[in-house]
């Protein structure tokens, strides 16, 4: 028989893969990996900060993600760095000085690892409440955006032609991901939340016809890495996280196999810039 923790971890990893997916998507088609991982980087100083004022973690990190976003906006509009330039400020600027703070909490124990590789086997109603209450939000304003949004994507010149506040939609974007990366880090954990996000994605590019099918498919290849990861890791005692990305990764791996040649090409595969 299987324990109430396992169902609590497949319930809130499916949560998870429901959303990352449909997001996962535009950070695949206009290239903003990096932008992904400096987000997850900086969720371990949003932790520090929830710490330090005393209130939820998740609070701390979406507050952090917000915080990182504005900052890159400013100095892309201000400095002549390349973006990839400024999200490696970012990104390592962010996880040293998280690490830094946490250094300084004597009285306060942290299990650094759960927060870096995840533990989703330890995750309770509570967090599946924010997992899924934080997913919905995401995915309402998702569906709010998704036409500008795509086509920002596809040209966003012109979008802003068309009257699209690219600057607006752009930056509601990146607040999504933070929501995401602060209700799913305890999950996956900070340095594997970016995989959830993309590798999915990944694989569904490979499969879909248009955006929306792509969408869905992201979330359903998501939902079955959970599945494969979590019961290999069940059998296996591999730890959990980490056997969810692998499992994405061999899902990924299989999605190269089918013919492709029908297959529409994507947007942003022809080359749209962040």
């Amino acid at each position: 028989m299987i324990d109430d923790f396992f169902w609590r971890a497949l319930i809130a990893g499916i949560g998870v893969a429901l959303v990352a997916g449909p997001l996962g998507c535009f950070i695949v088609w206009r290239r903003m990996a990096y932008f992904g991982a400096t987000l997850s980087h900086s969720a371990l100083l949003g932790v520090a900060l929830g710490i330090v004022l005393h209130v939820n973690i998740y609070i701390g990190i979406f507050l952090i993600c917000l915080a990182v976003s504005l900052m890159l906006v400013l100095l892309q509009r201000q400095w002549r760095l390349a973006d990839d330039t400024l999200l490696g400020i970012l990104a390592h600027g962010a996880l040293a000085l998280g690490l830094v703070v946490i250094a300084f909490l004597e009285t306060v124990r942290i299990d650094l690892m759960s927060y870096l590789f995840g533990d989703i086997l330890a995750v309770t109603m509570t967090d599946i409440v924010w997992v899924y209450a934080g997913g919905a939000v995401c995915l309402a304003v998702l569906a709010i955006i998704w036409r500008p949004l795509l086509l920002v994507t596809v040209h966003e010149e012109l979008a802003r032609v068309e009257g699209v506040p690219v600057l607006a939609v752009r930056l509601a974007y990146m607040i999504l991901i933070g929501v995401v990366i602060a209700v799913a880090m305890k999950i996956v954990g900070i340095l594997l939340i970016v995989s959830m996000l993309i590798i999915p994605p990944a694989a569904a590019r490979q499969l879909a016809n248009t955006p929306q099918s792509m969408a869905l498919l992201a979330s359903a290849i998501g939902c079955a890495a959970v599945v494969l990861g979590l019961n290999a890791s069940l059998r296996l005692d591999t730890p959990s996280g980490p056997s969810i990305v692998v499992a994405a990764l061999l899902l990924f791996l299989l999605s190269l196999l089918p013919l492709r040649s029908w297959r529409r090409k994507a947007p942003g595969e022809a080359g749209s810039g962040q």
